[in-house]
């Protein structure tokens, strides 16, 4: 969208000019999943899909919020001093989350704001929609009351909201991927420090194609904080003869040596997963360095291996999806992205084949499943931004 229709369509809805314009990316995450909450590293990058907005301060204390997506809702009114998780205010829970942790942070947010959004990144596809609205929320907090804070504590404001607000145990990977990302670049983070590293994404003739199960995930409800749990619970095993806070410092061999200390069978394949996945994302950076396509697909694949028998994540609609990947030409790897049950997976996939790629797997996917996916040309793009006229 250009940024005078977003102005326009706010002008509609509320009867007077926006202060400002603002973009807030999606993401894909090339490698490294559920490895984020582990301490381990994580490979996302953001993406041209996202979300819009425009905000203008009030000189009242009342929050006004409107979603072109979910525009029966109508305006959802909030007061400042009322800052509290509503399940009747669906999406608008997110800002509101934002806006009362900055203020508990010492940020002077003392007057209210008129919010108009439109996202167009698929609902409940695990591209992190979420993130990108608490990101968005974020900045155009900073831009309007001139807030003195910079872009990784609006990061983790973002989480905090996840965790505490919606009530989502999640990590901090989509919140820095959306916040810190860059046109084509990927971002290589170690979720323990917070140290990244830009790597630039060139992946020759090729491009990155999404994959849309079209089965919505709700990842409030799904098993994500099952998972969490058991990867902990895998932590204290190990902490029997270990010093260890999370299964991200564990090497692949170290892992093997002390293995025999998780009890059940379920714990040990979650917690290989998570060590495992973590060192396929450095292999994975160094693969791309090196010029190393193939060998960087074939980790997207073992990730994909990984996450479907032993994090147990995927689901009948997502293998079906990277299964009829992997066996088209012109694919480098395809592997599930996001948390899982449900939601997308990416391909990597030679620009002469997508078209016959998206037929193929289409019909594929629509004989085994019953409906059709949705396909998506991945480009990178800057992270969340305020729009220029």
């Amino acid at each position: 969208m250009k940024t005078q229709e977003i102005k326009q369509q706010f002008q509609q809805i509320f009867g007077v000019q926006a202060d400002a314009a603002f973009f807030s990316p999606g993401r894909i995450n090339l490698i490294g999943e559920h490895t984020d909450y582990n301490g381990g590293h994580v490979f996302p990058c953001a993406i041209t899909l996202g979300t819009y907005g425009a905000a203008r301060k009030r000189d009242d204390e009342l929050l006004r919020f409107y979603s072109a997506n979910f525009a029966e809702a109508g305006i959802i009114e909030v007061p400042l001093q009322d800052l509290v998780f509503d399940p009747a205010h669906s999406w608008a829970n997110y800002p509101k989350g934002m806006i009362k942790f900055l203020q508990e942070s010492g940020h002077v947010i003392d007057k209210g704001m008129d919010i108009w959004i439109y996202g167009n990144l698929p609902n409940g596809a695990g591209l992190s929609s979420s993130a990108s609205l608490e990101m968005l929320t974020g900045v155009m907090a900073q831009e309007l009351f001139g807030l003195n804070i910079d872009r990784p504590d609006i990061v983790k404001t973002g989480m905090k909201t996840e965790n505490q607000f919606i009530g989502v145990n999640s990590g901090i990977m989509d919140q820095f991927a959306i916040g810190m990302g860059q046109a084509q670049k990927a971002i290589l983070l170690d979720t323990n420090t917070l140290q990244y590293n830009l790597v630039p994404l060139d992946l020759g003739d090729n491009v990155i194609v999404i994959m849309n199960t079209n089965k919505r995930r709700e990842l409030a409800d799904s098993k994500y904080n099952e998972r969490r749990s058991e990867c902990e619970t895998a932590v204290g095993e190990l902490n029997r003869a270990l010093s260890i806070q999370t299964l991200g410092q564990l090497d692949a061999q170290t892992f093997d040596e002390y293995a025999y200390l998780i009890a059940d069978e379920n714990r040990l394949k979650r917690a290989r997963h998570a060590v495992w996945e973590n060192q396929r994302t450095l292999q994975a950076r160094a693969a791309l360095q090196a010029g190393d396509l193939a060998k960087f697909g074939r980790l997207v694949n073992a990730s994909h291996v990984s996450l479907q028998h032993d994090y147990e994540v995927t689901g009948v609609e997502l293998d079906t999806l990277v299964h009829a990947a992997w066996a088209q030409t012109g694919v480098l790897g395809a592997r599930m992205t996001g948390a899982g049950f449900g939601g997308c997976a990416i391909a990597i996939v030679d620009k002469a084949h997508v078209a016959s790629f998206q037929e193929n797997v289409g019909r594929i996917y629509t004989d085994k499943i019953g409906y059709a996916p949705s396909f998506y040309i991945a480009k990178i793009s800057d992270g969340t931004r305020v729009l220029n006229a």
